[in-house]
């Protein structure tokens, strides 16, 4: 039997309907949900310091813009593509049954015309006013991100290192848009951001195990349930990226000061995978996810303000 109150606030909002300007906020809140903005943010560091270590001579800032403009177009797409595709999954996740498409908020069909306009003007903004190689690498991203990493969630644990690849290539992104060349340099930031995100996307399915359990994605904490194996690669992952972290030093990228820099901060992110190894609790698995969303933009700023 439903109860008088559970009835009130459909009445109460009959007898009142939101505002016309209520409606059209909260409309752009949703699509602004639906491009996660703080990840756009978190691309578009690395990215940006990907340009500058890669400019060989002044800054060209109108270049510099063009990139950011289109890294971010194409980023946000691509992010909002991903909810479109995983909307059945979202709605089995606590943590996720409140974004937009799940919550029914916005039209599947409108979230997906919306995010494919995004990426496909990102893409091309690239390629034409910046060059055909960001342009190109920019594509790997989407094609790698939607179409490989998305579907093996469902079905794989590899799906967090296959899923590494299209998130480290956004410094590459901005490498290229500045040099239009690769090179070792540009290897360097790409593994740097590949061993980061390792720690860092099984720090957070160590949290949400069981959200990610109900949804059926099949990562390493929800296949051995016990931690023990996500604990065992949080460490590796910490020690590599311990190493790999100074060498941008070695490639003449940095200098002392960020070499230094790069000890204290994948010192502090390796201390918090082992705190996790020895305790196995989620509030360390939190720590883990803390450092690591410290070391990421400390070591990028870093590496941009001692760049040689």
């Amino acid at each position: 039997m439903r109860s008088t109150t559970a009835t009130l606030p459909d009445k109460t909002e009959a007898a009142n309907p939101p505002s016309k300007t209520f409606v059209f906020v909260r409309r752009v809140e949703d699509y602004i949900e639906l491009t996660k903005p703080r990840l756009v943010a978190m691309i578009l560091i690395t990215t940006a310091a990907g340009f500058y270590l890669g400019t060989q001579h002044p800054v060209n800032w109108m270049l510099f813009l063009h990139t950011l403009v289109g890294a971010g177009l194409t980023a946000a797409g691509v992010l909002g593509l991903n909810q479109y595709l995983e909307r059945d999954i979202d709605s089995r996740m606590e943590r996720t049954q409140q974004r937009p498409l799940p919550a029914g908020r916005m039209h599947p069909m409108e979230a997906l015309l919306f995010c494919a306009f995004l990426t496909g003007s990102g893409m091309l903004y690239l390629t034409f006013l910046v060059n055909p190689l960001s342009g190109l690498v920019i594509s790997l991203i989407v094609v790698s991100y939607l179409f490989i990493y998305t579907p093996l969630k469902r079905k794989t644990s590899l799906c967090t290192l296959i899923g590494a690849v299209p998130g480290a290539l956004p410094p590459v992104v901005g490498w290229v848009a500045a040099q239009g060349s690769l090179s070792g340099a540009a290897g360097v930031l790409f593994a740097i951001l590949f061993l980061w995100q390792l720690p860092h996307s099984l720090a957070i399915a160590y949290i949400y195990r069981d959200d990610y359990a109900n949804a059926g994605l099949k990562l390493l904490p929800v296949i051995h349930p016990d931690g023990a194996s996500t604990r065992h690669q949080i460490v590796i992952n910490c020690v590599a990226l311990f190493g790999i972290g100074l060498l941008p030093t070695l490639f003449n990228i940095a200098g002392g000061i960020y070499f230094f820099a790069a000890l204290l901060v994948g010192g502090m992110f390796l201390a918090s995978g082992v705190y996790l190894q020895k305790t196995h609790s989620v509030k360390a698995a939190r720590y883990v996810l803390y450092a690591s969303l410290l070391y990421l933009p400390l070591i990028f700023i870093t590496m941009a303000i001692d760049k040689i």
